[in-house]
Order: C-alpha cells, then structure tokens, then sequence
C-alpha cells in the first residue's frame, strides 16, 4: 500500500497517551497512526541557523525544520496571519496586505516542497494541510514532483467578495488549483470555492463533478473532519481528578457548569461570549451564586498586536465582571490563560452542565463535537453552539445561536440550565450518532480514497503553464 506523507505547518512528535489538542494535530497524528508515513513541517523553531531534525515515533516519521527571522515574519507572521486568516475569518477589517510577505509566503512553500523531494518514494500519497500551504502543489510540481497531492483546508473558505480582498487572490487561487483533491469543511465552504472558480476566473464544473481553470483538471470535496467518541467517552469517564471550581449554590449542592475552551482568538467570539454571560446573569438573577463559567483559553500568535489587543480586552471585561458580581463565596467567570492536559479537559467536559462554544467564524470547532462525545448519556449536558460554526451543520439538535445576539445568547444559556432530562437526552442521542456517522475515520478514509481514485485529465506542468 502507498506511504502517506503529511505535509502542515506545524509538527510536533506527539507522544502516545498524551495528544495535542489542536484539531489539526489531533485528525493528523491519527490518521499517520494507523498508516505509517511522514510528517514534515516547520518545528516551531526561529533561528539564524535553522536546522533539519528527524525522529521516528512507532511507525511515523516526523522531519522538522526550522525557519529564519525572515521567513518566520514574512511566511507565517505575515501573509498567513495577518492577510489569510482574518480574511478567510471575514475580518477584511483586521487584515493587513504586503506585497514582501507575500513573496515571503510563496518563497517558504517553495523551499519546503524542496526539502520534501528528497524524502518521497514514487507511489507515496501527499496530503497537504491548511492555509498556509496553499501554493505548496505548485511548488512540487515545479520540481518535478508527479504523486497524488490532496489538500485539505482546516479553516473556512469565505465567499467571494471577501476573497477578492487579498491582491493576489487570482495568482494565489491558481496555486490552489495544482492540487488533484481540495477538500472542505462543510458544503458551504465548497460551494463558495466554486463560485470563485466560476464566476472570478470563469471556470467549468464538468459533467463528473470535477472543475476546470487555469488549464488544471481537479475535484472539490466535502470532509468534515471528526473525533473519536468512544475513545473521548473513555477518557471523561475515567477522569478522577477535580471536575468542579470552587462553592455550593444557595440550596447547599454543586454550581451548575458553563465551559468553553478555545485558542485565544478574535474568531472564537471570546469577548462577545463574556457580554452574553454577563447579560445572562443580568436578566435572570436567579441563576447568580447557582452557576459559574469556566473560560480555558490559551494564548496563541502572542507577537501579533492584534491577539494583544483581544488579550487586553477579555482581561478587562473579566475583571469587570468579577468585580460587579462576585461575592466572597462566588466568583462568577473563571478566565484561565493556560493549556491544560487533554484528560483534564474530557473530565471538564463531562462534568460541566453547558458547554458554550460560540465563535463568530470557525471551520469546524471539535470541542463542540468533543463536548458532546464526553457527556454522561444518562445525565448529558447542553451544547451551545453558533451558527458559524462548521460543527453546527452536523449537530442540529445543539441549542443553535447568533454570537452577534447578546439576548439571544442569555436566553439559550438559561433554557439549557432549564432542560428537563429527557430533552437533554434526546439531544444529546442525536448529536452522538452524526458524530459517529462522521468520526475522524471516516474523515480521513472518505479523503484519501477520492484521493487516491481521481483520474483527473492531463495535467500541464510544463514552465509555461507556471509562467502563464
């Protein structure tokens, strides 16, 4: 059977019985786990020296590399999270475009896809992942590079009018085109890909369902990308350590529990999350000294001054907050800075009678899935979940909301503290068989196996076809 070699941004060797949190990581290390194969990306690493490392965990091969100070601005700082992110997030407003970080951008894709050369086999099966790597299929076929590449965005894929924000959003879409299967989150994602094709660059979509532009033949899919329940359901349930904060509620028993848990990020809703909580304990005062909110969020992207800024402010409503409403025996939001062991996390989950997971703009977000997949099925708890999230495609009987509807927000958290058993029950039975009938191995066989059986037409790599 061909190899599978992994290509993202980030690698980092993941240890059995102690796996990363990230969505990405997490679907990743799994499906290498059962495959065998390569994992190649950037180690984190900035130096003036930047150097090549490879270690092999069980059956999996990871080879890191560092970057400079200049590719690590301009490639990763730069294009990828200063124009990419906020604009496939719908933040044109936070983006910002630099014709030296673009070049940077493309030149690391460049330089990666010749390190990986070296280290592929013929038959092997590439599998690239997420938006900083968009142009790494042409890259590779520059090189000569003729094998199976796959790419799949972790992120959403915004419409249009958005795209067409970024400068060179037709040079950078013509990269992406290089790949022989793109795949997506939700169908809302695809059909905003094909719409640009369509309508920006007046591509075909042909009668087998696979488009045309920019003289490349390839196919658009959708892979919602999953968790393992049973393994996740296994972990909750085995957690012994403490699963509540602190206090008693006015009748002498445990707080109720809200939890969110989310990369600190302005995507994630965090600050409007805190408003809508604060609005909740406004409007039903009885819900005070009875209920307590656990926000886990770790720090991420801490050089950029606009992750500093969403810092600022979630530090400052907090304290607000706190400060208005606690009591010496209650405090109401609980706003922790620091990661926590994926264990502690699954206990959390289970035990917290609310899981809020309300970003304004995500993917997919499998700590709504996560959340649900951790509950106790004879007493599970209440999912809240934006409509903006990928996840809200698959688990319909969530308590759905607009992160942009602060009442709304307040209303749903005291109808969820409200839900009689069997509610929570029935909700709760739905939402476990669409994670089931979309677990992380259906996500990564359905892909690999439309990978691996496209026969798209004739593919032009000649210098001409990069030059046009």
């Amino acid at each position: 059977m061909s190899r599978l070699v992994v290509v993202s941004n980030r690698v980092a060797p993941i240890r059995e019985g102690k796996p990363a949190a990230g969505g990405l990581a997490v679907g990743v290390y799994e499906a290498l786990r059962q495959s065998g194969g390569i994992w190649f990306g950037w180690s984190g690493e900035v130096s003036a020296n930047p150097q090549t490392h490879s270690e092999t965990v069980g059956n999996i091969n990871y080879v890191t590399l560092g970057l400079n100070k200049r590719d690590y601005d301009q490639y990763y700082r730069g294009f990828s999270n200063a124009t990419l992110w906020p604009i496939f997030h719908y933040r044109i407003d936070l983006a910002r475009y630099s014709r030296e970080e673009y070049d940077g951008y493309r030149r690391v894709n460049v330089m990666l896809a010749e390190k990986l050369k070296p280290l592929l086999k013929p038959d092997d099966i590439i599998w690239i992942h997420d938006y900083h790597l968009i142009p790494f299929a042409e890259a590779c076929r520059m090189l000569g590079i003729r094998n199976r590449i796959g790419f799949f965005l972790h992120i959403p894929f915004p419409a249009p009018e958005i795209l067409t924000a970024i400068p060179p959003h037709n040079e950078l879409l013509k990269t992406l085109c290089y790949y022989d299967l793109i795949g997506f989150q939700t169908e809302t994602d695809r059909l905003a890909f094909q719409d640009y094709i369509v309508r920006e660059v007046r591509g075909l979509v042909e009668p087998d369902g696979s488009l045309t532009a920019y003289g490349q033949n390839f196919r658009a899919g959708v892979y919602p990308i999953g968790v393992v329940p049973d393994e996740i359901a296994k972990v909750a349930e085995s957690y012994k350590g403490r699963r509540h904060p602190v206090g008693r509620n006015t009748e002498g028993g445990p707080r109720k529990t809200i939890i969110s848990v989310d990369r600190l990020d302005y995507s994630k809703g965090l600050l409007e999350r805190f408003l809508a909580y604060e609005e909740f304990l406004d409007r039903f005062p009885e819900h005070r000294r009875n209920v307590e909110f656990i926000q886990i969020a770790p720090t991420s992207r801490s050089d950029v001054k606009t992750y500093q800024r969403i810092r600022e402010q979630l530090e400052s409503e907090a304290g607000h907050l706190n400060g208005r409403l606690s009591d010496l025996d209650w405090t109401p939001l609980h706003y922790l800075n620091k990661s926590h062991d994926r264990r502690v996390l699954m206990g959390l989950f289970r035990a917290a009678n609310i899981g809020f997971v309300t970003p304004l703009r995500d993917g997919m977000n499998l700590v709504a899935k996560e959340y649900v997949a951790a509950q106790d099925p004879a007493d599970p708890g209440v999912l809240v979940l934006s409509r903006f999230a990928g996840a809200a495609r698959e688990l319909t009987s969530a308590l759905i909301i607009n992160p942009y509807d602060r009442i709304g927000m307040a209303e749903a958290l005291d109808r969820a503290l409200r839900m009689p058993l069997e509610e929570r029950k029935d909700r709760y039975e739905h939402m476990m068989r669409a994670i089931r009938a979309a677990d992380l191995d259906a996500w990564r066989d359905n892909f690999l196996r439309d990978l691996r059986s496209f026969v798209s037409r004739p593919k032009d790599f000649s210098a001409q076809a990069y030059a046009s």
